[in-house]
């Protein structure tokens, strides 16, 4: 298993990602609210489609979900207006940070995520300084026991997918952006629902640390990730096996 995948894990299980199961509504229904913009309807809106899917294995009330999903399309004139921002900054030891946020207040956002840059010793960078680094992606991740690797495998191959990752008990596939409802569509042809299902910026060269100076990156991406308007913080560190274990165990 990946090291991406393998710590999302670990937050699941220790509930680090969302301490407060309120945050954890709030960036849900700020996602719908964003794909909403599209069309309201997540049968013929894909994005949608993932972020209610998302929401339910959540068990995000039905009523939460609804009123999200009217503040996107229009129905709701009293919703905040939110929108995208994707934020660059380096972290310790030189780790290079992608902080991807659904804001009401862009000034507010910018000047917190700065605020948490300079706090753990590192910096916002301008935009681009820090984004070349990185490939968006689609990507997915699922149980092996709901499809085994190798008919993964055939399935990825068919539908577009760059890459296939054995990791025992899951599995995940990469792919182009334009092959992300492709693959989605296949894996929803085989009853597969995906643990997570996105488009997720890849390091394109990983940086090799010590298991401390690992944690030292994590204890900034984990403060990033808890503030209300951050939706996704991704990194070009290596997740090895020996700093995984000193991040559970902590």
């Amino acid at each position: 298993m990946s090291g991406h995948s393998k710590w999302s894990t670990i937050k699941r299980k220790k509930g680090a990602a969302d301490a407060k199961r309120g945050a954890l509504f709030t960036r849900l229904a700020r996602e719908i609210t964003i794909a909403a913009r599209d069309g309201g309807d997540p049968d013929s809106n894909f994005r949608l489609r993932l972020a209610v899917d998302k929401a339910r294995a959540e068990n995000m009330p039905k009523d939460n979900i609804e009123r999200a999903i009217k503040r996107g399309s229009g129905e709701d004139k009293d919703g905040a207006a939110f929108e995208e921002l994707t934020l660059e900054g380096y972290g310790p030891h030189g780790s290079a940070i992608m902080v991807e946020c659904v804001t009401d207040n862009r000034n507010r956002t910018i000047s917190d995520v700065r605020h948490l840059f300079s706090k753990a010793g590192g910096n916002m960078a301008e935009a681009g300084a820090v984004g070349w680094q990185f490939d968006r992606k689609s990507y997915f991740s699922f149980p092996s026991s709901t499809l085994s690797y190798e008919k993964a495998f055939d399935l990825a191959v068919v539908a577009g997918a760059d890459d296939v990752v054995d990791g025992g008990d899951e599995v995940e596939i990469y792919g182009p952006v334009e092959a992300f409802k492709t693959i989605a569509d296949a894996l929803h042809q085989v009853n597969v629902q995906p643990a997570e299902a996105g488009l997720r910026l890849i390091a394109k060269q990983e940086l090799e640390i010590s298991v401390e100076e690992t944690l030292q990156v994590m204890k900034v991406i984990e403060a990033l990730e808890e503030h209300d308007d951050v939706q996704d913080v991704y990194h070009n560190v290596k997740m090895t096996d020996e700093a995984l274990a000193a991040l559970e165990a902590a």
